[in-house]
């Protein structure tokens, strides 16, 4: 074949030095939401061999598979390969690939990130999960066609994605579907007509609309409006037939007004039900249906009937819920305004924000909302940027300042240079995080429907062994045992255990996005909710991360041509610490002097001649080696160093001109954040760094931190936070996602600070801070906690409901009707305790 399946032929390097940007990335394993379509081997080979560059094969098993597969024909399927940084990534991709059973060929080509497997569904289904493992994404490949997202209405539970998932998998033209039960949307990469697609939706019975802006929203309230009239007009029937029984009405005409009821509400759901088994989905609509036929079969009408209005109303009820988390997300999309104001040579015009190109000029008008993200080229003005960083107080912004879409211009007109497109602004990428972080399961979701899959075909074969076996046995009457198998299937929806945690989830995520902090996933909510142990790095974490000049000593001479000196000397080093000198001689107006021969001088300083003499700026260990006398200036330079300050003299060969010490300021929201980490119960707050053990000391008095480990190399901060988990804590590590990358994968919950506007750490951390202070972290950990409580409130409470139907199903005392209220009513109630969460505030 001569086909590479990995893309390169070099010698395999070290995944740890080549893959360092998917470090910290787990929050990927769990994309099992990812579903793919089928496609036939036979017409791809031609496709793939002009896509393809020849090399040669990774591994030895990879040709013999190649081979297996163009004997036999079977299924195949491309997927796009995401994070590979070099060709030994795809190495260790297409090694770990090759040992799933079923698979007969595998192809990965590093240079067009593209990896082709054939083989069995089971196999192909498998691929991307076996790939997220590693730190990589894996996704189908667009085949053509586009890509809709529609809003689904009429869902109840996560068992209702899946089995639209199923059924619209089959369709022909449908090349993949994601379902999410979370934010009720479904992305659906097709070429058919959309009103075909929304059609085969509704033959499932429920509700698919196109997301359009406005015209949805409609169409939903139209929607639910009819249902509420449906059950309504419904329960009229019921009632007049339930109480005319007492006053002579007719047992026909009884009977037909329940039949009548039963059609209004049990249309839909038997409709659903149909496609439902045909796609070998056992929902609650099956299980419903089941109930109210068997029940209308039986003679019990009016049970079957109860039946099908409680599930109507209580499909409403749990709509209508979910709805108000669902809204956590959807706020934030209506953040950016649609239109902006451009400017063009001919004045200003309105237009919609996706027409807006890079590098064009808009107008932000006092009291606007910004459009797109970009840098202020004329005007100053204070910016809410609450909406992206959940800061209470606006940023004064001026010429040079980044500003965000979403974010409110209070005072002042200002002209902004737009840096990114509508699509790659910081606010849709917090959209786009958020709902990914929805679809990704939490390790208590996880148990929950895999217990929920063994649970349901257990429970539905018992119910029918019930109808069955105890009439034959002679143990009572069919009409006796069928209605409490009857009962038994309704029992067997585990509806409100399924939506226990993700509903949870989603309220939390939702909430936290509000206040600024983005929770990638349920893994690592949860994950916050048992962290016991925080720590944090200091430079730019605990404090500004900016040095200051904090005192000038002068010893011989004015302070005035000290600075000169020192400005004169420092503006030819590149170190931070000189330009940080350099700015304050700026903010003191004090300029340079006359020099020739500048000389930087590697790790201690740098000289300069100046009027026919050497100068020096540098450490003491400089002047110490020149043979300088160090003993008149020893208790300045120690007191200062004891404090935290890091020390540059200036002098020449015979003497010390005077000093000037620099340090990094505490942010002004350290030491509060800390008090409150303390206030919950954090056990451990700890500080990393690797500044000298004098600097550490100091900065740990005032921020009361409970230990500090200091003169730390990036690998250091690896080995501490180990030895934190050695010692039984569960451990989250703050920084800002770039410089901290190897502490942020070690610890439990990678946690980086400053998001907004840095893509980097957008997309390394677990969890992101974005505004530029720690003020939201303890919220976050109180969130967390409290989702965990209400998490395994609604498990508990799920199971107990579900225990106490089974135990009153055998002597008879569970009703129908009563069956259908602990499973709707359950689920209901699971939503409402989960609410609770969207009320929760930072102090």
């Amino acid at each position: 074949m001569g086909k590479s399946c990995c893309g390169s032929n070099k010698a395999d390097h070290s995944n740890n030095a080549c893959c360092s940007q998917t470090t910290g990335t787990e929050q990927n394993n769990d994309q099992d939401k990812l579903t793919v379509s089928n496609e036939v081997c036979c017409n791809a080979e031609e496709e793939n061999a002009e896509s393809e560059p020849d090399s040669s094969c990774c591994s030895g098993n990879s040709e013999i598979k190649e081979d297996k597969a163009e004997d036999d024909c079977s299924n195949k399927r491309t997927f796009v390969i995401e994070g590979m940084d070099c060709p030994s990534c795809a190495a260790s991709i297409e090694k770990a690939v090759n040992k799933i059973d079923g698979l007969e060929m595998i192809k990965l080509n590093y240079n067009t990130a593209k990896l082709v497997a054939a083989g069995t569904e089971k196999a192909l289904d498998a691929v991307p999960l076996e790939v997220n493992k590693l730190g990589f994404t894996a996704s189908m490949e667009d085949r053509g066609g586009f890509t809709s997202i529609y809003e689904i209405e009429g869902m109840d539970c996560g068992n209702c994605a899946k089995s639209i998932e199923s059924h619209m998998r089959r369709l022909q033209g449908v090349n993949d579907v994601t379902v999410s039960f979370s934010t009720g949307k479904m992305k659906l990469s097709h070429s058919n007509k959309n009103n075909e697609m929304v059609k085969e939706i509704e033959k499932l019975g429920y509700k698919a609309v196109l997301v359009n802006g406005t015209a949805n929203k409609l169409s939903s309230n139209k929607q639910r409006s009819k249902e509420m009239i449906s059950i309504y007009f419904s329960g009229g029937l019921i009632a007049i037939a339930f109480f005319g029984s007492f006053y002579g009405l007719s047992n026909l005409i009884g009977v037909f007004l329940y039949a009548a009821a039963i059609a209004i509400n049990g249309y839909k759901p038997i409709k659903a039900a149909f496609y439902s088994l045909k796609n070998r989905s056992l929902d609650m609509n099956v299980l419903m249906s089941a109930a109210a036929i068997g029940a209308a079969l039986i003679g019990e009408w009016f049970e079957g009937a109860t039946v099908v209005w409680l599930f109507a109303l209580g499909n409403v009820l749990q709509n209508n819920s979910m709805e108000q988390t669902r809204k956590s997300i959807r706020g934030l999309m209506d953040l950016a305004p649609a239109e902006a104001w451009l400017k063009t040579s001919n004045g200003m015009s309105r237009v919609p924000a996706e027409q807006v190109s890079l590098n064009s000029l808009i107008i932000i008008k006092p009291g606007e909302r910004i459009p797109l993200d970009g840098e202020i080229v004329k005007g100053s003005s204070s910016i809410n940027q609450a909406p992206i960083t959940g800061e209470s107080i606006p940023v004064n912004k001026t010429l040079g300042d980044q500003v965000y879409a979403g974010t409110i211009n209070e005072h002042a007109s200002l002209e902004v240079k737009v840096t990114k497109l509508l699509e790659d602004t910081t606010i849709a990428k917090i959209i786009h995080l958020v709902e990914e972080a929805q679809d990704q399961r939490a390790p208590a979701q996880a148990f929950i429907d895999k217990f929920a899959s063994i649970y349901t075909p257990i429970v539905f074969v018992l119910a029918f062994g019930i109808m069955i076996i105890p009439p034959l046995l002679g143990l009572g009457g069919w009409s006796e045992w069928i209605y409490k198998g009857l009962a038994l299937l309704i029992v067997a929806c585990p509806c409100a255990l399924v939506i226990s945690t993700p509903v949870a989830i989603v309220s939390a995520i939702g909430n936290a996005a509000k206040q600024g902090v983005l929770i990638k996933g349920g893994t690592f909510l949860e994950k916050a909710g048992k962290i016991d142990a925080i720590a944090f790095d200091k430079t730019g974490t605990l404090t500004e991360g900016k040095p200051n000049v904090s005192e000038v000593h002068t010893f011989h001479g004015s302070e005035q041509k000290l600075i000169a000196i020192a400005r004169t000397l420092e503006e030819y080093s590149t170190h931070p610490i000189a330009h940080t000198i350099v700015e304050y001689a700026k903010k003191q107006e004090i300029e340079t002097i006359e020099a020739s021969n500048f000389t930087n001088i590697a790790g201690k300083g740098v000289q300069a001649m100046i009027n026919d003499e050497t100068y020096y700026a540098g450490n003491p260990k400089l002047f110490k080696e020149m043979g300088v006398d160090l003993k008149p200036v020893a208790d300045s330079i120690k007191r200062a160093i004891g404090h935290g300050k890091t020390i540059v003299l200036i002098g020449t060969r015979q003497m010390i001109l005077g000093m000037i010490a620099v340090s990094d300021s505490l942010r002004p929201t350290t030491v509060n954040a800390l008090q409150q980490l303390d206030n919950i119960g954090v056990k451990q707050i700890v500080m990393l760094t690797g500044d000298n053990e004098g600097t550490a000391k100091m900065i740990s008095k005032e921020t009361k931190v409970n230990r500090y480990f200091a003169e730390l190399m990036p690998e250091d901060k690896v080995d501490t936070i180990k030895k934190l988990q050695e010692e039984g804590h569960s451990v989250a590590m703050v920084g800002d996602g770039i410089n901290d990358a190897p502490a942020l994968a070690t610890s439990e919950l990678g946690i980086a600070m400053g998001g907004a506007g840095t893509d980097t750490a957008m997309e390394t951390a677990d969890i992101v801070l974005m505004a530029d202070n720690l003020e939201k972290l303890p919220y976050t950990i109180r969130l967390s906690r409290k989702a965990l409580s209400i998490i395994k409130q609604n498990i508990a409470f799920s199971l107990l409901i579900k225990l106490a139907a089974l135990i009153l199903i055998f002597p008879g005392w569970l009703t129908l009707w009563m069956a259908v209220l602990s499973d709707t009513g359950a689920a209901v109630l699971v939503i409402l305790n989960a609410l609770r969460l969207l009320r929760v505030r930072s102090e």
